[in-house]
């Protein structure tokens, strides 16, 4: 009989890819509720520069959350090319405004590399991991991290 936790830590998972700029990213697939393309968001006083606002989503109000504002790259504006992915943590959901979804990865759990310690980098401390991909690096993301409570509070 083989150990159950080996075996965890050998399966393949799968990842939803997608770009912000020109730059991969992925989210576990897991997390992933749905994808929706662009709907305007309702913007909300005094909340944080990375939140578009809310929308409406079948009786649920959900915040945006413009992921390249998040990490620190710029900002979408939010165009009808855009994709908005919807996510869940737990009991909290929100949208991430991307550019563009790219893909579904399956890879095997061991390829997941730690990404390296930057020191007082923020952004390192959403990366929850690095794959190589056909000769690119792309960026895991820690959605507990990109997901804080204070987007809730916005909602």
């Amino acid at each position: 009989m083989s150990d159950p936790q080996t075996n965890n830590s050998e399966q393949d998972f799968e990842l939803l890819s997608f770009r912000i700029e020109e730059q991969e990213y992925c989210v576990d697939i897991m997390s992933v509720r749905e994808i929706r393309g662009w709907t305007k968001a309702t913007p909300l006083p005094f909340s944080p520069p990375h939140v578009k606002g809310v929308i409406n989503l079948r009786g649920t109000v959900l915040p945006v959350i413009d992921l390249s504002a998040r990490l620190g790259i710029g900002s979408i504006d939010g165009e009808e090319q855009n994709v908005i992915i919807v996510v869940s943590i737990g009991e909290e959901m929100a949208g991430l405004l991307v550019d563009a979804v790219s893909d579904i990865l399956t890879v095997p759990r061991r390829e997941l590399q730690s990404p390296p310690e930057i020191g007082a980098d923020p952004s390192s401390c959403c990366v929850e991991g690095l794959l190589l991909v056909e000769g690119k690096l792309i960026r895991v993301l820690d959605l507990k991290i990109i997901l804080p409570g204070d987007t809730k509070d916005a909602a």
